[in-house]
């Protein structure tokens, strides 16, 4: 019987008690949408997710080194479905995706990496590039061009101003998207922040909930915070972390200056920045070379499992094939 009929029914409806019925409700609806998810597929066996991002309705959005494009899964949905297409405005392999919702746009890296994995991913684009979709359409907005030969659009963060941050993997550079997000100039270098032969050097970049920016090199496995005084950057402190870490990849923001971490090496962290110290806390090992990880609602992680040491290395990828499909993994943050 609809509720409209059973209220008209009752000649005095107490307002109250109806009150505390529904609340009494909550918990139940509450607990039937819970997300029960633990894993999701992605489609293709080229996936090779590079990075992971969502917004507030729990859309997940992964980006692909192997394929190119960019997955999307709605709520509630157990696998991944291709949202922008291999190539679309002008994208070669996608690296890391930060969803911007105040901006309505989807942020990515797009790199053209064919001379490494081969000629696998559409698009004719070469260099490092900056892009922008539309977060309703997909529709391609911004396109902004690394300056300099050596390039690699590797992670993204905003800035408290909204202002757009990206890490230079194959230089020291941290650079910055113009106001009229149409070119990219360098906002921080620092010579530690540089590969080392065929090491690679920035990826993970966040802003804390102090202002400064923190920012990891991969190969070398360090840890740096970059103060900002009016926009600016200032000094480059080192961060000690409290064991050795291996590969750290992406950084996302908790609360203050505590913050998920990635490692490579198969962890996913959580990072607690106390001075120019850093205590590490795994959440969960065993992974396969993850490469990203988003925070949806206050229960939930999604991590994308990467296994990109069978593309780029060249010896595994001839003697080694992925373990398919390729896959996203849900930690719960509810305590047991």
């Amino acid at each position: 019987m609809p509720e409209s009929s059973l209220i008209r029914r009752r000649s005095h409806p107490r307002p109250a008690r109806w009150i505390a019925v529904l609340a009494g409700l909550l918990p139940l609806t509450g607990a039937i949408a819970k997300d029960t998810r633990s894993t999701i597929d992605l489609p293709g066996d080229l996936a090779f997710p590079e990075a992971i991002t969502s917004t507030a309705d729990g859309t997940l959005y992964v980006s692909s080194l192997g394929n190119g494009g960019i997955f999307r899964v709605r709520p509630g949905e157990t696998a991944a479905t291709e949202w922008i297409a291999p190539g679309s405005y002008g994208t070669r392999s996608t690296f890391g995706v930060l969803a911007d919702e105040k901006a309505g746009l989807l942020w990515v890296c797009s790199n053209d990496i064919s001379a490494v994995i081969g000629p696998h991913v559409a698009g004719r684009e070469t260099g490092s590039w900056l892009k922008g979709f539309d977060l309703k359409t997909g529709e391609g907005k911004v396109s902004a061009k690394f300056p300099g030969e050596r390039t690699l659009c590797n992670d993204i963060a905003l800035g408290p101003d909204g202002g757009v941050y990206a890490t230079n993997t194959m230089a020291p550079q941290i650079l910055k998207l113009s106001a009229d997000r149409k070119t990219l100039a360098v906002w921080a270098t620092d010579p530690r922040f540089g590969p080392s032969g065929q090491d690679a050097g920035l990826d993970g970049i966040v802003f804390g909930g102090d202002g400064h920016v923190y920012v990891n090199t991969y190969s070398k496995a360090e840890l740096f915070r970059v103060e900002v005084k009016d926009g600016k950057a200032g000094t480059v402190t080192p961060i000690t972390p409290s064991r050795p870490l291996v590969l750290p990849d992406t950084l996302r923001l908790i609360e203050g200056t505590t913050f998920w971490l990635i490692e490579g090496g198969g962890r996913l962290d959580r990072m607690t920045i106390e001075g120019d110290t850093a205590k590490i806390e795994t959440i969960k090992d065993g992974l396969a070379l993850p490469t990203g990880v988003t925070q949806v609602g206050r229960t939930q992680l999604w991590i994308s499992e990467g296994q990109l040491d069978l593309i780029l290395d060249p010896a595994k990828r001839a003697s080694t094939k992925p373990a398919l499909p390729f896959k996203l993994h849900a930690v719960s943050l509810e305590k047991k």
